[in-house]
């Protein structure tokens, strides 16, 4: 006989315990563990951006970790993060709501974020506390270090970019936060950098994002997420937004490096990262002033493919300080610093014009020049790197790295910026650090201890 289910749900009154309801395996059940001691001293952070009267506010801590719900699921509206907060019991558990607690308004979100939450930076402080945790841990081995940047799109629509002359900024605009942010890197700006290209392109609705066509092929203003791990276990040791610019991103890889040193004391012996790294300038800093060995593939375009010689049949006397030919002809340089990191190094007209293998040389020119970057030994640190069995194993981990923003578009949906304006973006980036460091450490462990262990 077929069963039926017959029942009324008009019932008013039903006894049971939230707490009960949650799976001990659920994810947001292992992450609270950790959530509890990144929060612990959130009040105290927060507590001089707050007025002494008025009425009590929200709890931040709630609008914190309904943001983490929100970073965790792909949830990326305020208005729909708040409907699911309502609704969905795991939730509501995780954000210390009972099932009578009334869910904050999403404008509140607004009003927080753009305040109280940036202006304390906030949340470079819980990210912080959840790499500690993960220091704490031991997965955090700090021998060596993968970077990479990946372009997500900015809040700005790719139709509506203008030349720079084409700006002429109205009032209402200058209101606007990401205006007077962009305005105001301008006015603090003393001198145009020479290895930063002027944009071409600017959106009047979010001007510090870049014209770029390096996310999918295709042309739109966007921002990079620079992200420094740790290759071991691929935790998140610091997080940087850019512009989606490769000179921006390679000089974030710096000041992350630099932070990380100063905040955490991790100084790795190795750093691993693609030929966008490269550069002589980098590789000259990542060698000389942090001692730290590259394993990244040296950025090069010195080999030839017309059949003449290229740099690489040059040999380099490095206590003379001077090239020599094939012929064993010397290559001297004047000194002057060409495009500023470049010495040309020139041969003789007089030899060149006698030499039996000018045609193999410089069949066009009177005479051989061979250009050599000012940090060319550490350019020459990093090839020899990329013949040994340590680079090769460097190259699989960094993949780490990428898989991090593998998943945080496909399991995040974290594609698109919400926010406008650097400061903005730094913080979804440091939101979307936060939850896969969280994430990452949840997965970790084998059941979840007791809730009153991080009391």
């Amino acid at each position: 006989m077929m069963g039926r289910q017959r029942r009324d749900q008009g019932r008013l009154f039903y006894e049971f315990r939230l707490e009960d309801r949650i799976p001990e395996n659920h994810l947001l059940r292992r992450m609270n563990v950790f959530v509890t001691v990144a929060l612990a001293d959130l009040h105290k952070e927060l507590e001089p951006h707050y007025s002494d009267i008025g009425r009590p506010s929200i709890d931040p801590e709630l609008m914190i970790r309904m943001l983490i719900v929100g970073y965790c699921y792909g949830i990326r509206s305020e208005r729909k993060l708040t409907q699911e907060v309502e609704l969905h019991l795991a939730y509501r558990w995780f954000c210390k709501l009972d099932l009578d607690d009334k869910v904050p308004h999403h404008s509140t979100f607004s009003e927080n974020r753009l305040g109280r939450f940036r202006e304390s930076d906030l949340l470079r402080h819980i990210f912080e506390r959840v790499v500690w945790t993960a220091m704490a841990m031991g997965l955090v081995k700090g021998e060596g270090f993968a970077v990479d940047a990946s372009v997500l799109e900015a809040n700005a629509s790719r139709y509506h970019g203008k030349a720079p002359d084409e700006l002429d900024w109205t009032d209402k605009q200058r209101q606007t936060r990401a205006v007077a942010e962009y305005l105001a890197a301008l006015d603090e700006t003393a001198e145009p950098n020479p290895d930063r290209k002027a944009p071409k392109v600017i959106s009047p609705s979010d001007p510090s994002s870049a014209w770029t066509a390096k996310a999918n092929k295709r042309v739109q203003f966007g921002y990079g997420l620079n992200y420094l791990i740790d290759i071991d276990e691929a935790v998140i040791v610091d997080v940087e937004a850019t512009p989606a610019r490769t000179y921006d991103e390679v000089e974030a890889t710096k000041t992350m490096i630099d932070r990380t040193e100063q905040c955490f004391d991790l100084k790795p012996k190795r750093l691993a990262a693609d030929t966008a790294y490269g550069t002589g300038k980098f590789l000259g800093w990542l060698v000389k002033d942090k001692k730290i060995t590259p394993h990244i593939p040296v950025r090069d375009k010195s080999d030839r493919d017309d059949g003449t010689f290229s740099r690489s049949d040059f040999r380099w006397d490095k206590r003379g300080g001077h090239y020599i030919c094939p012929n064993g002809k010397v290559l001297r340089t004047s000194g002057t610093i060409h495009g500023g990191r470049t010495l040309l190094y020139r041969a003789s007209k007089l030899d060149c014009d006698v030499c039996l293998l000018k045609a193999k040389c410089c069949p066009k020119e009177p005479a051989r020049k061979i250009p050599r970057d000012l940090h060319e030994d550490a350019r020459d640190v990093a090839r020899r790197k990329m013949n040994t069995k340590a680079f090769l194993k460097s190259r699989d981990q960094r993949k780490k790295v990428e898989m991090r923003f593998a998943h945080l578009k496909t399991h995040h949906g974290f594609e698109r910026m919400r926010l406008r304006g650097l400061s903005g973006v730094r913080d979804e980036f440091h939101l979307a650090a936060i939850v896969q460091n969280l994430k990452m450490l949840a997965l970790r462990l084998i059941r979840p201890p007791p809730q009153h262990a991080c009391a």
